[in-house]
């Protein structure tokens, strides 16, 4: 880590049984689930799009960006369960779907570490450094690599921009 990212604040979500952190930088405002509208061909990780602030915005589910086997986010449950995290992609804004939102803070250098070569080149696009918090897995995302420049193309392919 260097040293600019040691003071760097961030949003601490709970991400099924791991802790997801993001760059407060990032991070636009969070609100509760709004509806989402399903797109045909997305990735699964991608649940669709959500009228926020009166523009169509895609949102992504955290837990199954991080991995096939976790725990998805269910759009159609209680409104009260989950938040969703808007981020500032940008030009663009995107939506994080995550079980819930904890605290802003910031984290020293021990927390994090940089991430192991052995986990391969698609979990360094989405992730900066990994950490462990009261004996749980922490993963700071980078904000600007969750949404593929492939599903934007495929979002504004789709007319739901116009």
């Amino acid at each position: 880590m260097t040293g600019a990212e040691e003071n760097e604040r961030f949003l601490l979500c709970r991400i099924g049984s791991i802790f997801g952190a993001l760059a407060l930088r990032d991070v636009r405002e969070i609100m509760r689930r709004l509806p989402i509208e399903a797109l045909a061909g997305m990735p699964p990780f991608v649940l669709g799009l959500a009228v926020i602030r009166g523009s169509p915005t895609p949102v992504i589910d955290a837990a199954r960006l991080l991995g096939p086997s976790a725990a998805p986010f269910l759009p159609n449950t209680s409104p009260a369960s989950g938040r969703f995290v808007s981020l500032k992609l940008g030009e663009r804004t995107a939506a994080l779907a995550v079980d819930a939102v904890l605290v802003v803070g910031s984290m020293s250098a021990g927390t994090l570490a940089d991430m192991p070569p052995l986990l391969g080149e698609t979990a360094t696009e989405l992730v900066s450094a990994i950490g462990a918090l009261d004996s749980k897995l922490l993963i700071v995302l980078k904000a600007a690599r969750l949404v593929p420049n492939s599903i934007w193309g495929a979002i504004d392919d789709s007319g739901a921009f116009a």
